[in-house]
Protein backbone atom coordinates (compact mmCIF):
# COMPACT_ATOMS: atom_id res chain seq x y z
CA UNK A 1 0.00 0.00 0.00
CA UNK A 2 1.15 3.32 -0.83
CA UNK A 3 -0.40 6.56 1.11
CA UNK A 4 1.98 9.19 0.66
CA UNK A 5 1.04 12.64 0.21
CA UNK A 6 -2.26 11.68 1.25
CA UNK A 7 -2.84 14.73 3.85
CA UNK A 8 -2.14 17.38 0.68
CA UNK A 9 -4.66 15.59 -1.68
CA UNK A 10 -8.05 17.09 -1.76
CA UNK A 11 -11.83 15.98 -0.40
CA UNK A 12 -13.80 17.74 -2.32
CA UNK A 13 -14.06 14.67 -4.12
CA UNK A 14 -15.17 12.56 -1.59
CA UNK A 15 -18.69 14.17 -0.95
CA UNK A 16 -22.26 12.44 -1.48
CA UNK A 17 -24.80 13.91 -3.43
CA UNK A 18 -28.47 12.77 -3.65
CA UNK A 19 -28.85 13.53 -6.78
CA UNK A 20 -28.85 10.87 -10.42
CA UNK A 21 -25.49 10.08 -11.17
CA UNK A 22 -24.54 7.53 -13.60
CA UNK A 23 -21.40 4.78 -12.40
CA UNK A 24 -19.76 2.83 -15.15
CA UNK A 25 -17.25 0.21 -14.96
CA UNK A 26 -15.02 -0.78 -18.62
CA UNK A 27 -12.52 -3.14 -19.54
CA UNK A 28 -10.16 -0.82 -21.01
CA UNK A 29 -8.19 -3.56 -23.26
CA UNK A 30 -11.35 -4.34 -25.10
CA UNK A 31 -13.36 -0.94 -23.99
CA UNK A 32 -15.92 -3.11 -23.10
CA UNK A 33 -18.47 -1.68 -21.05
CA UNK A 34 -19.42 -3.94 -17.82
CA UNK A 35 -21.72 -2.06 -15.74
CA UNK A 36 -23.55 0.64 -15.33
CA UNK A 37 -25.35 1.68 -12.15
CA UNK A 38 -28.12 4.74 -12.32
CA UNK A 39 -28.39 6.25 -8.60
CA UNK A 40 -27.16 8.53 -6.43
CA UNK A 41 -23.41 9.60 -5.33
CA UNK A 42 -23.15 7.33 -2.14
CA UNK A 43 -21.65 4.54 -0.73
CA UNK A 44 -24.61 2.00 -2.00
CA UNK A 45 -24.35 2.99 -5.49
CA UNK A 46 -20.72 1.88 -5.43
CA UNK A 47 -21.04 -1.19 -3.76
CA UNK A 48 -23.89 -1.99 -6.23
CA UNK A 49 -21.06 -1.34 -9.43
CA UNK A 50 -18.29 -3.51 -7.67
CA UNK A 51 -20.85 -6.48 -6.76
CA UNK A 52 -22.60 -6.14 -10.58
CA UNK A 53 -18.58 -5.90 -11.99
CA UNK A 54 -17.22 -8.54 -10.32
CA UNK A 55 -19.67 -11.35 -11.47
CA UNK A 56 -18.92 -10.18 -15.14
CA UNK A 57 -15.36 -11.34 -14.43
CA UNK A 58 -13.34 -14.76 -14.37
CA UNK A 59 -10.59 -13.22 -12.45
CA UNK A 60 -9.51 -10.07 -10.26
CA UNK A 61 -8.29 -7.32 -12.76
CA UNK A 62 -6.35 -4.11 -11.51
CA UNK A 63 -8.91 -1.81 -10.52
CA UNK A 64 -7.98 2.35 -11.57
CA UNK A 65 -10.73 4.37 -10.55
CA UNK A 66 -10.69 8.61 -9.40
CA UNK A 67 -10.50 9.87 -5.80
CA UNK A 68 -13.42 8.85 -3.95
CA UNK A 69 -13.67 7.52 -1.28
CA UNK A 70 -16.44 4.80 -1.76
CA UNK A 71 -14.51 2.55 -4.00
CA UNK A 72 -12.11 2.07 -1.43
CA UNK A 73 -14.72 0.04 1.20
CA UNK A 74 -16.65 -1.29 -1.96
CA UNK A 75 -13.43 -3.22 -2.77
CA UNK A 76 -12.90 -4.44 0.32
CA UNK A 77 -16.56 -5.77 0.94
CA UNK A 78 -16.47 -7.41 -2.38
CA UNK A 79 -12.82 -9.14 -2.97
CA UNK A 80 -12.05 -9.43 1.41
CA UNK A 81 -12.40 -12.51 4.13
CA UNK A 82 -13.26 -12.10 7.50
CA UNK A 83 -10.72 -13.72 9.75
CA UNK A 84 -11.60 -14.90 12.73
CA UNK A 85 -8.59 -14.66 15.63
CA UNK A 86 -8.10 -17.89 18.03
CA UNK A 87 -8.94 -17.47 21.50
CA UNK A 88 -5.64 -17.06 23.45
CA UNK A 89 -6.80 -18.34 26.79
CA UNK A 90 -5.80 -14.77 28.35
CA UNK A 91 -8.23 -12.30 30.60
CA UNK A 92 -9.91 -9.66 28.32
CA UNK A 93 -11.82 -9.04 25.31
CA UNK A 94 -10.98 -11.71 22.72
CA UNK A 95 -9.46 -9.96 19.75
CA UNK A 96 -12.47 -8.84 16.90
CA UNK A 97 -12.45 -10.25 13.41
CA UNK A 98 -10.70 -8.38 10.64
CA UNK A 99 -11.27 -8.24 7.07
CA UNK A 100 -8.46 -8.90 5.01
CA UNK A 101 -8.15 -8.02 1.31
CA UNK A 102 -7.59 -10.72 -1.40
CA UNK A 103 -3.88 -10.62 -1.90
CA UNK A 104 -4.82 -11.13 -5.83
CA UNK A 105 -6.63 -7.53 -5.21
CA UNK A 106 -4.77 -4.69 -7.51
CA UNK A 107 -6.37 -1.43 -6.86
CA UNK A 108 -5.00 2.49 -7.68
CA UNK A 109 -6.39 6.06 -7.81
CA UNK A 110 -5.70 8.95 -10.58
CA UNK A 111 -6.01 12.05 -8.33
CA UNK A 112 -6.50 15.32 -10.34
CA UNK A 113 -5.85 18.62 -8.32
CA UNK A 114 -7.37 21.65 -9.18
CA UNK A 115 -7.20 25.73 -8.48
CA UNK A 116 -8.92 28.21 -9.78
CA UNK A 117 -10.49 25.98 -12.47
CA UNK A 118 -7.31 24.29 -14.33
CA UNK A 119 -5.61 21.28 -13.79
CA UNK A 120 -2.20 21.85 -11.71
CA UNK A 121 -1.19 18.32 -11.23
CA UNK A 122 -2.16 15.03 -11.33
CA UNK A 123 -1.15 12.01 -8.64
CA UNK A 124 -1.29 8.59 -8.69
CA UNK A 125 -1.70 6.41 -5.57
CA UNK A 126 -1.72 2.96 -5.13
CA UNK A 127 -4.37 1.26 -2.63
CA UNK A 128 -4.02 -2.40 -2.85
CA UNK A 129 -1.20 -4.29 -4.43
CA UNK A 130 2.13 -4.51 -5.53
CA UNK A 131 3.83 -3.94 -8.50
CA UNK A 132 1.47 -2.22 -10.43
CA UNK A 133 3.15 -0.47 -13.58
CA UNK A 134 2.49 3.48 -12.93
CA UNK A 135 1.52 3.66 -16.45
CA UNK A 136 -1.10 1.28 -16.30
CA UNK A 137 -2.95 3.93 -13.92
CA UNK A 138 -5.16 5.58 -15.68
CA UNK A 139 -8.92 6.73 -16.02
CA UNK A 140 -8.59 8.07 -19.69
CA UNK A 141 -10.28 5.88 -21.06
CA UNK A 142 -13.39 6.01 -19.15
CA UNK A 143 -13.38 9.47 -19.13
CA UNK A 144 -13.50 9.41 -23.25
CA UNK A 145 -16.37 6.88 -22.89
CA UNK A 146 -18.09 9.65 -19.94
CA UNK A 147 -17.80 12.25 -23.25
CA UNK A 148 -18.44 9.66 -26.06
CA UNK A 149 -21.64 9.22 -23.83
CA UNK A 150 -22.75 12.93 -23.37
CA UNK A 151 -22.09 12.99 -27.19
CA UNK A 152 -24.14 10.15 -28.25
CA UNK A 153 -27.33 10.58 -24.95
CA UNK A 154 -29.11 14.07 -24.84
CA UNK A 155 -30.80 12.51 -21.99
CA UNK A 156 -27.53 12.72 -20.30
CA UNK A 157 -25.76 16.13 -22.12
CA UNK A 158 -25.19 18.86 -20.15
CA UNK A 159 -27.93 21.68 -19.84
CA UNK A 160 -30.31 19.54 -21.70
CA UNK A 161 -34.13 19.72 -21.80
CA UNK A 162 -34.24 16.13 -23.12
CA UNK A 163 -33.27 14.77 -19.44
CA UNK A 164 -35.25 11.36 -18.24
CA UNK A 165 -38.32 12.50 -15.92
CA UNK A 166 -37.87 9.18 -13.74
CA UNK A 167 -34.40 7.12 -12.96
CA UNK A 168 -36.03 4.09 -14.13
CA UNK A 169 -36.39 5.01 -17.53
CA UNK A 170 -32.81 6.80 -17.78
CA UNK A 171 -31.48 3.01 -15.96
CA UNK A 172 -33.57 1.26 -19.29
CA UNK A 173 -32.46 3.82 -21.69
CA UNK A 174 -28.56 3.18 -20.62
CA UNK A 175 -28.81 -0.37 -20.81
CA UNK A 176 -29.76 0.19 -24.59
CA UNK A 177 -27.09 2.03 -25.19
CA UNK A 178 -24.28 0.19 -23.56
CA UNK A 179 -25.44 -3.02 -25.57
CA UNK A 180 -25.59 -0.81 -29.19
CA UNK A 181 -21.87 0.19 -27.92
CA UNK A 182 -20.62 -3.19 -27.26
CA UNK A 183 -22.28 -5.36 -29.11
CA UNK A 184 -23.34 -2.89 -32.62
CA UNK A 185 -20.39 0.26 -32.79
CA UNK A 186 -17.31 -0.22 -34.30
CA UNK A 187 -14.80 1.67 -32.47
CA UNK A 188 -11.47 2.92 -33.95
CA UNK A 189 -9.07 1.94 -31.30
CA UNK A 190 -9.81 -1.68 -32.55
CA UNK A 191 -8.18 -2.21 -35.80
CA UNK A 192 -7.12 -5.27 -36.91
CA UNK A 193 -6.17 -6.54 -40.23
CA UNK A 194 -8.25 -9.55 -41.91
CA UNK A 195 -7.68 -12.58 -44.34
CA UNK A 196 -6.82 -10.61 -47.02
CA UNK A 197 -5.39 -7.74 -45.20
CA UNK A 198 -8.08 -5.20 -44.92
CA UNK A 199 -7.84 -3.00 -42.04
CA UNK A 200 -11.26 -3.41 -40.47
CA UNK A 201 -12.55 -2.21 -37.19
CA UNK A 202 -14.37 -4.24 -33.81
CA UNK A 203 -16.83 -3.71 -31.66
CA UNK A 204 -16.09 -4.60 -27.81
CA UNK A 205 -18.00 -7.33 -27.50
CA UNK A 206 -16.26 -8.79 -30.34
CA UNK A 207 -12.67 -7.61 -29.60
CA UNK A 208 -13.32 -9.59 -25.94
CA UNK A 209 -14.18 -12.68 -27.44
CA UNK A 210 -18.07 -12.69 -26.53
CA UNK A 211 -19.37 -12.87 -30.56
CA UNK A 212 -18.12 -13.61 -33.63
CA UNK A 213 -18.98 -10.81 -35.66
CA UNK A 214 -20.06 -7.31 -35.53
CA UNK A 215 -24.24 -7.17 -35.08
CA UNK A 216 -26.34 -4.86 -36.20
CA UNK A 217 -29.22 -3.32 -34.45
CA UNK A 218 -31.63 -6.05 -35.44
CA UNK A 219 -29.97 -8.96 -34.56
CA UNK A 220 -29.19 -7.15 -30.91
CA UNK A 221 -32.91 -6.33 -30.73
CA UNK A 222 -34.00 -10.13 -31.32
CA UNK A 223 -31.55 -12.03 -29.68
CA UNK A 224 -32.70 -13.89 -26.69
CA UNK A 225 -30.39 -11.49 -24.63
CA UNK A 226 -30.48 -14.23 -21.28
CA UNK A 227 -28.28 -16.79 -23.59
CA UNK A 228 -25.17 -13.90 -24.06
CA UNK A 229 -22.40 -14.78 -22.07
CA UNK A 230 -20.94 -11.56 -20.81
CA UNK A 231 -17.72 -13.22 -18.62
CA UNK A 232 -14.75 -11.59 -19.23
Amino acid sequence: MDFRGEKTLPREDEYEDNGTWIWISMATESRLVLSHVVGERSQKSSDQLIKNTAKKLSSIPLFVTDGLKFYIKSLRKQYGKLKQFAPTGKRGRPRSPKLIVDELLKYAQVIKIRAEGKLKSVVKRIIFGEGINSKMISTSYIERLNLTCRQDNNRISRKTIGFSKKAEELDHQMTLYFACYNYCRKHRSLKYKDETGITRLNCPAKHAGLIDHVWCLHELLVYPYHKIQTYY
